[in-house]
Order: C-alpha cells, then sequence, then structure tokens
C-alpha cells in the first residue's frame, strides 16, 4: 500500500512538474514580438524569436505582430484652397514600434487602424486644403503625400507606431462635378475643333485660288503665245506665198487652179452647174489658161491668201 502511494504521489508530482514547465516556456515567431504582463502589469518586451521563459500562473504574453500592416482609409471628400472638391481614396503602411505603448494606448490591431484613420483624415484635410487641385491631381503629389506621411507619423509616435508610407490612390472630382468638367472640355474640344476646320478651310480656299489664279494666268500666257506663234506662222506663209507668186505668176495661178479643182471636185462632195467657158475652167479649155475671145473678163491676179476658188453655184 505504501508503495503505490508512493507512486502515485509520485506521478502527480511529475504531472504537475511538466504543466509548471509547459506554463513557463512560450516561443516568439519571426514575424512577432511579445510583451510579458504580471498581474496585468507590464514586465519587458522581447523582440527576438525563439523559445522564451515566463513566470507560471502570474506571467501573461501577449504576442504583437511586427510586419508592416496595412491601413485602408475610406473615400472622403476634401476642398482644396482653390474651394474645388476632390474626393480622396488613400492607404498607409505602418509597423509597430513600441509595443508596450501601443498596448498602454491602443492595444489591439483594430484600434490602431481606428485611431489612424483618424489622424489620416485630419492630416489629409489639413495638407490638402492648403493646395490647389492642379497641385494635388498632377504638380505636386508626391510632395503633398510626403508631407501628410510626416504629420501622421509625428502624431502617431506617441501611440508606440511608425508610419512607413502613405499614398494617393485617387484623387478625382464628386461625380456631378466631374460631369459638368468633361461636359466643358468637350465644348472646349468642338470649338478648338471647329476652329481648326474653319482655318483648314480657309487655307484650302487660299490655295485653291491662288492655283486658279495660276492657271488663268497660264492659260492666258500661252494662249497669247500661240496666237502670236500663228500670226507668225501666217506672215511666214503669206510671205512664201508671194514670194513663189513673184517668182512665176504663170506657174502659181496654175498651181492654185489646180488644188482649187482638187478641194471642189471631190467625189460624191460638191456639184458645179457652171458654163465650160467660165474662168473657173480656162485650165480646161487652154492649158496656159489665157480665155477666147468673148468668154469673159480676163482672170485676176491670184491673192497671197490660202482661200480657194469659189464655185459659180453648187
Amino acid at each position: 500500500m505504501r508503495t503505490n502511494f508512493i507512486g502515485g504521489v509520485a506521478a502527480i508530482l511529475i504531472v504537475a512538474a511538466l504543466f509548471i514547465a509547459y506554463s513557463s516556456l512560450f516561443t516568439v515567431y519571426q514575424t512577432q514580438q511579445a510583451l510579458v504582463l504580471r498581474l496585468g502589469q507590464p514586465v519587458h518586451v522581447i523582440s527576438e524569436a525563439g523559445l522564451h521563459v515566463k513566470a507560471p500562473f502570474i506571467d501573461n504574453v501577449i504576442a504583437i505582430d511586427k510586419r508592416i500592416l496595412d491601413l485602408e482609409a475610406p473615400p472622403q471628400e476634401v476642398i482644396a484652397s482653390d474651394q474645388k472638391r476632390l474626393v480622396v481614396d488613400a492607404f498607409a503602411r505602418y509597423r509597430i514600434k513600441d509595443p508596450l505603448r501601443f498596448y498602454q494606448t491602443l492595444g489591439s490591431i483594430p484600434g490602431a487602424n481606428s485611431q489612424l484613420s483618424i489622424l489620416l483624415n485630419s492630416a489629409l484635410r489639413r495638407v490638402l486644403g492648403e493646395a490647389t487641385f492642379i497641385h494635388v491631381v498632377r504638380d505636386q503629389r508626391a510632395d503633398l503625400m510626403l508631407r501628410i506621411r510626416e504629420l501622421v507619423d509625428r502624431e502617431a509616435t506617441g501611440y508606440g507606431i511608425q508610419v512607413v508610407d502613405i499614398r494617393i490612390r485617387r484623387a478625382d472630382l464628386p461625380e456631378q462635378n466631374s460631369q459638368a468638367v468633361y461636359q466643358r472640355m468637350q465644348t472646349e474640344r468642338q470649338r478648338e475643333a471647329a476652329e481648326f476646320r474653319a482655318q483648314g478651310a480657309q487655307r484650302a480656299q487660299e490655295i485653291r485660288s491662288r492655283a486658279d489664279r495660276e492657271v488663268t494666268v497660264l492659260i492666258a500666257e500661252a494662249t497669247s503665245q500661240s496666237e502670236q506663234l500663228r500670226g507668225e506662222g501666217d506672215a511666214i506663209r503669206n510671205q512664201i506665198f508671194a514670194d513663189a507668186f513673184n517668182k512665176d505668176a504663170d506657174f502659181f495661178t496654175f498651181y492654185r487652179s489646180m488644188q482649187a479643182y482638187e478641194t471642189s471636185m471631190k467625189h460624191g462632195d460638191t456639184r458645179l452647174v457652171l458654163k465650160p467657158d467660165t474662168n473657173f475652167f480656162r485650165y480646161f479649155n487652154d492649158p496656159s489658161g489665157k480665155l477666147r475671145a468673148g468668154s469673159g473678163t480676163p482672170p485676176a491676179a491670184p491673192s497671197a491668201s490660202t482661200g480657194s476658188a469659189t464655185p459659180a453655184a453648187r
């Protein structure tokens, strides 16, 4: 009996020792830092990962994340310095730098997110309220985000939090203002397009008028030159005819009469009703072209023009 009693007591002592040992040990992971509380009061902070020892039953360990955490702030409306309303969507990145102060002031991650949202909204209104719409959207966006981060980080230090980064994801006009701006932009672009079209039409008309004027001038010059050349050709032709007539008047008269016969007597083209002894047929009666006595007036000297002899009747 005594042996069984001693064995049972020993087993109980061993189990109690194991339970006390288990309660005295805790693990800190790489992504965590631990805050040890003794009877509800902070004792010390453990930031090294590994196996650590605490007082059993009276010490409590709170694990606090030491990674960079995200804060997604809801979109809010901000009035810029030029009295334009903006809907700003921003987010923040932060880490818990002082676990003891963080635990004493905020206590948890949701509490930290709530307090940082308040600080972020206040900083956005303060900084963006001093800038214009163009500065926020385009010109000074990076500088404004840096100022907001510095302001929030300075105020979050009292909570044991370090703000790593703050970014403005979007900064747009409200829906009703956006429609008005888009309408104004569309009207402006339409006005510019109409102006460009008018300038293009004016330029095209100028080019077309200049081309028409140049065509008219070229045609007039070409017509003048052609008339001049034609006149010079006619003069040379008349001179040739005159020289030929002066060299041999009888032969020239004969040649011109042969041309008149050829022109007026084409097959199926002309009928002549003339007296056989008329002046027009004098070379038919006499190869020398002399008229017989009583047949009419002697032939007149032919002119230098190119016209053929006119028949008496057709």
